[in-house]
């Protein structure tokens, strides 16, 4: 009976190999290279190498299949059961399991090392796991007087061969407490390795707790997401409003600052890293984890915040040429930069592309992919800069453009962040130029019923950025706005909601029933907006020249902002170039998932590097047609292009050009 052999079939990988009766399932796996995670080391302790016998005939394979073909469930399984969660109808411990005839094995999803994990807010995309850190058990031989080894060299040893990973080093940090965490797990203990070569934590025991952070630091927002290293789930999410505002509302104001405090760059690379502390504090205490439990972080960044959190003055990225320190990806201990996670914690910092092409470009596009792409596609994230990456499978481009911050409702006169309160949504009448409008923390148009009262408690505050964009392109729908961006003072006498405004016109969005400020739409508001779109497309058809294409077949809207921004109004003001708008979609925080896909795959980090080598930077300020797009782009959609996909779907309204506001030379109708 010893000397039988029996086949077995795993499942989805095809794998299949013949074997003794009683080998273990497990080593069966190994042997034939199936992919079955396991922490423990085949101890029944993690519960991780589930499987599933299937039960039937397999002509293709010539088996029949059956559960008796594998041992009795036993007594390791039950105690697994009664110390956890009872193993669900079917499932084994597949380390615990043995072969008596032939069979076939399924491998679920969640028992594969390298499972995929569907992001949900992007298209087509997954994760393949495979985290640069992964914990190990291992059982440490007892000191021998005769053979003499000291405890980590025993330690090394069992890893490898017990995990057949060789080359390994040890944190000189963690032999303080090697032989005190041995002697605690009765000399079993879990290892975190990174890269498999770096042992930087040490359990007694069995520990199975092992989290990463991806992070996002942006010039207004900071955000950080908890993962299972184990899983990949996002366990808990936590933001906050980046400290540095106090410094500067904008990124070039911070880098003024430093210029005139020479003491700036440190403050702020206290006050960054104090709050980067506080949020991976807050994201453990949402789960009931310890902090560290924390043995990695993924971070993506602009390069002025991003030489800010390492403690690298900015100032060179001030002015021309836009020099950085370093463009290539950084790799280093977390205690380095004081962030307090487990001692031996390790952070990832995404490669910057240019002076003002950063981090968090690089993680848009390990997110979106464009360079797997057949369409000529478009990235932009719009913010303070507006990064901004173009191309497919042939060739990649990027820029910066200072779009400056009023779609973030800066140097708006009623312009406000996205708030309870805040106007987000923007209808107007073309007949009757009369609004409706919806607010942040209210799912009512202003002219429904039961508005009043579903407001009552914040009431209408301002106008955030998708609203600044919504009003002022109906405005121009309606005919309230010429083409060359001037409120028509002519409709004064069809609506009393255009109001003289010193020497210009103005439009009246909201007049409140109580003593909450008018919200009214500027001459000077359509202006910042014009400056804004127009920098920005400006960049776009830098881009489109050096790549030699005269239309755009995909775009994503990437961050905060691409998220909320209506897509139809975007390219009626002319902020994106014309495209069929069903191509046209929001990306959501691409830049946090980059960082999140490279905190949960190895290989990814290797695939950015790389492809952020070969991407062809435009500097934007050096480009002469810069200017001339930039005041084309200033009309409304444009003044040369035609925009026909846009038009095809939505009326152009009855084109008006005007000097001034308030007089001069009359507006012609054409």
């Amino acid at each position: 009976m010893a000397d039988k052999q029996v086949k077995v079939v795993f499942t989805p990988s095809g794998r299949r190999g013949s074997f003794p009766v009683n080998t273990p399932l497990l080593h069966a796996a190994r042997v034939l290279g199936v992919d079955i995670d396991s922490v423990c080391g085949g101890r029944g302790l993690c519960g991780r190498c589930q499987i599933t016998c299937a039960e039937g005939a397999f002509p293709k394979h010539q088996i029949n299949s059956d559960s008796s073909h594998l041992s009795a469930v036993c007594a390791t399984e039950i105690k697994y059961g009664e110390r956890k969660t009872p193993l669900a109808l079917g499932r084994r411990l597949s380390c615990h399991t043995l072969l008596l005839d032939d069979v076939v094995i399924d491998v679920p999803p969640e028992s594969q090392v390298h499972r995929q994990i569907v992001r949900k807010d992007a298209e087509h995309r997954d994760i393949i796991l495979d985290p640069s850190t992964k914990l190990y058990y291992v059982h440490v031989e007892e000191p021998d007087m005769h053979v003499p080894k000291g405890d980590l060299q025993r330690l090394i040893e069992a890893l490898e061969q017990e995990w057949q990973l060789s080359g390994l080093n040890c944190d000189n940090r963690l032999l303080k407490n090697l032989q005190p965490v041995l002697a605690a797990g009765k000399r079993g203990g879990t290892v975190a390795m990174h890269k498999n070569q770096q042992i930087i934590a040490l359990w007694p025991g069995f520990h199975e707790k092992a989290y990463g952070v991806a992070v996002d630091v942006g010039s207004t927002t900071i955000a950080a997401h908890l993962c299972d290293l184990a899983s990949g789930e996002v366990l808990a999410s936590a933001s906050t409003m980046n400290p540095q505002i106090r410094f500067g509302e904008d990124l070039m104001s911070r880098v003024s600052y430093v210029m005139m405090h020479p003491e700036g760059a440190d403050e702020m690379t206290v006050v960054i890293r104090q709050a980067l502390n506080r949020l991976f504090l807050e994201a453990v205490e949402e789960i009931g984890a310890e902090i560290e439990d924390i043995l990695e972080v993924s971070l993506v960044a602009n390069p002025i915040m991003h030489h800010i959190l390492l403690g690298i003055s900015p100032v060179e990225l001030g002015g021309a040429p836009f020099a950085l320190t370093t463009d290539a990806a950084v790799e280093m201990p977390t205690a380095e930069l004081d962030l307090k996670i487990n001692g031996g914690g390790r952070i990832y910092i995404l490669p910057c592309i240019a002076g003002h092409v950063g981090a968090d470009t690089a993680g848009m596009i390990l997110s979106e992919e464009p360079q797997l792409q057949d369409k000529m596609t478009l990235l932009v994230d719009v913010g303070t800069n507006a990064e901004i990456v173009l191309g497919n499978s042939q060739r990649l481009l990027a820029c910066s453009s200072p779009t400056g911050p009023a779609f973030e409702g800066a140097q708006i006169s009623c312009g406000q962040r996205a708030a309870t309160g805040a106007i987000e949504r923007v209808r107007i009448n073309s007949e009757t130029l009369e609004p409706r409008f919806k607010v942040i923390g209210s799912e009512l148009w202003s002219d429904e019923e039961g508005f009043t009262d579903a407001i009552a408690n914040h009431g209408v505050t301002g106008i955030c950025g998708s609203g600044i964009i919504e009003v002022v392109a109906e405005m121009y729908l309606a005919g309230i706005v010429t083409v060359d961006g001037i409120v028509d003072g002519d409709l004064i006498g069809r609506t009393s909601r255009i109001i003289k405004n010193d020497r210009t016109w103005s439009y009246v969005l909201h007049t409140p029933d109580s003593d909450e400020t008018q919200i009214v739409v500027t001459q000077n508001d359509i202006r910042q907006i014009q400056l804004a779109k127009a920098a920005l497309y400006a960049g776009v058809k830098l881009l489109m020249d050096h790549i030699g294409t005269d239309h755009i077949e995909r775009i994503r809207l990437a961050g905060a902002f691409g998220s909320h921004i209506n897509v139809q109004h975007a390219m009626v003001l002319g902020l994106i170039p014309d495209c069929v708008l069903e191509q046209v979609s929001s990306a959501g925080n691409a830049a946090g998932t980059g960082a999140r896909i490279a905190l949960l795959n190895a290989e990814s980090r290797n695939v950015i590097e790389t492809l952020v080598k070969n991407i062809e930077k435009i500097e934007t300020a050096l480009e002469p047609k810069f200017q001339d797009y930039f005041v084309d782009a200033m009309a409304f959609p444009n003044k040369k292009d035609p925009f026909p996909n846009l038009f095809s779907v939505v009326d152009k309204p009855q084109e008006k050009v005007g000097q001034d506001s308030a007089g001069g030379r009359k507006r012609r109708r054409r």
